[in-house]
């Protein structure tokens, strides 16, 4: 399973970005008396009782934003809601409960995951009778808390790890069944994604035309291959934001994007005949963004297979997609079912390799020797340290490393293990996210610099209950 995200939510001005700060130990949002300041959705990996998990902070629900931008700010709060496995529903005990605390209540009845009522702002218990009101939200008990007085701080932090996901150990049971594999085909309109629906499910399932745009939906077809399952996603065609002329077109980009974050793998479609475009590495960028495991393919290949090499599309591709070399590159002909099922295949590959799980002694000895060949440059009259590696969730693999100054690891040498995680771990075709964590006080584990692979013995848990300053790739 991925890092669970742990989503902060609640009408303007009540203190979310507060409870975030209070969480993690660190000033990360920021924080005004003025409603509407945080608007993009931050994020901080945190550790508490050896569970990690993502805080997501969120704007506030039912701002009309003064530049305009209300609408961009909603779509960031759903992102939120749909990725979270728990929420914090943050309310203001001074203020009580408002008519937009209502509106927050009755979009959350709907959402079916774990949600914790906080009355914050709860600075003194003598005012704590004003939070029962809370109640009548019918999201449970409302936890009393004040990020201002420090109170109630490690109750909340206990809650949210007893409603997270079973850990990342507790999934891995021997013989656990692999999961129905759900495969996003997206692209530019007409470069023939259901027309390979058709080929995968031998079927007319879908209606294929040479009128750009005949799929205005995101379409779930169930097909097998060589006895197992597989749920293949065809998506609405994207235009150029310029080009898109109805609400058709608008949400059927939105609707692309959700079955990208609902897909395990994605196949993103080039044209054989058509350059590359604009919108093509918008879909690139956003497929990145959400840490997919990624194919690129090309279509309609038997129309140039006999004037232009593989190599050529294979340089052309790598150039305009320079940070995700990793990334596979097919050729097919979708409509004759040519290089169809190695397609597939390779797909389960990718699945397979976003699933896969790297013991931390592994994953050290592949460090040690990393930084052995080529170690971290000073940085401001520094010198970096990495003291161990662990990984800390799957899908994508999520790797945290431990160290003396996260600002100290230059994003070069970020790149370069990224690198070599891939070369020489499990992980040779799939993105990676990569944090970097301060190393606390009362952590003495230096895995890396310990000869012959041997770990310290520890006074304290690797991680620890520990508020630390997080990075991310």
């Amino acid at each position: 399973m991925s890092v669970p995200q742990v989503v902060i939510v609640g009408r303007p001005n009540v203190g979310k970005s507060s409870v975030l700060n209070w969480l993690a130990g660190l000033r990360i949002a920021v924080v005004d008396d003025q409603p509407g300041v945080t608007r993009d959705r931050l994020t901080h990996l945190m550790c508490h009782d050896d569970r990690f998990f993502e805080l997501v902070d969120t704007g506030g629900m039912g701002i009309a934003d003064m530049d305009n931008l209300t609408r961009h700010i909603e779509e960031q709060i759903n992102l939120a809601i749909d990725s979270a496995d728990v929420i914090l529903f943050v309310v203001d005990t001074r203020e009580g409960m408002l008519p937009l605390d209502q509106d927050v209540a009755r979009r959350l009845r709907s959402v079916n995951v774990p949600i914790i009522l906080i009355a914050n702002k709860a600075d003194d218990e003598r005012i704590d009778s004003q939070a029962d009101e809370f109640y009548r939200l019918g999201s449970g008990k409302p936890l009393r808390v004040s990020t201002a007085q420090n109170r109630n701080r490690a109750v909340l932090l206990n809650m949210i790890v007893s409603k997270l996901p079973a850990a990342l150990e507790d999934e891995a049971e021997e013989g656990a069944t692999e999961p129905e594999m759900k495969v996003a085909i997206v692209g530019r309109r007409n470069v023939g994604k259901s027309t390979l629906i058709n080929t995968l499910v031998n079927a007319p399932r879908m209606i294929v035309s040479e009128v750009p745009g005949t799929t205005r939906d995101s379409v779930d077809v169930r097909f097998e291959l060589d006895g197992k399952p597989f749920v293949a996603i065809d998506t609405p065609g994207i235009r150029k934001a310029k080009s898109r002329q109805t609400d058709i077109d608008f949400y059927g980009t939105h609707r692309a994007q959700r079955s990208i974050r609902r897909a395990d793998v994605v196949l993103l479609f080039f044209d054989a005949t058509q350059r590359i475009s604009k919108v093509d590495k918008q879909l690139c960028d956003y497929i990145a963004q959400q840490y997919k495991p990624c194919i690129f393919v090309v279509n309609k290949w038997d129309q140039l297979v006999n004037t232009m090499p593989t190599g050529k599309w294979v340089r052309y591709l790598q150039d305009a997609f320079g940070t995700m070399r990793y990334a596979p590159i097919a050729f097919i002909t979708g409509q004759t079912g040519k290089n169809v099922k190695a397609l597939i295949n390779h797909a389960q590959m990718l699945f397979k390799q976003s699933r896969a799980r790297v013991s931390t002694g592994q994953l050290n000895r592949m460090l040690r020797d990393a930084m052995r060949q080529n170690p971290p440059p000073a940085a401001r009259n520094r010198e970096p340290k990495i003291y161990y590696a662990t990984q800390v969730g799957m899908q994508p693999p999520t790797i945290v490393l431990f160290v003396n100054d996260p600002i100290l690891i230059s994003k070069p040498y970020q790149r370069y293990l990224l690198g070599k995680f891939r070369d020489e771990l499990s992980f040779h075709e799939v993105p990676i996210k990569l944090y970097l964590r301060r190393r606390h006080p009362s952590d003495v584990r230096d895995d890396i610099s310990e000869e012959n692979g041997r770990a310290k013995k520890t006074d304290g848990k690797a991680g620890g209950n520990v508020m630390a300053d997080a990075e991310r790739v």
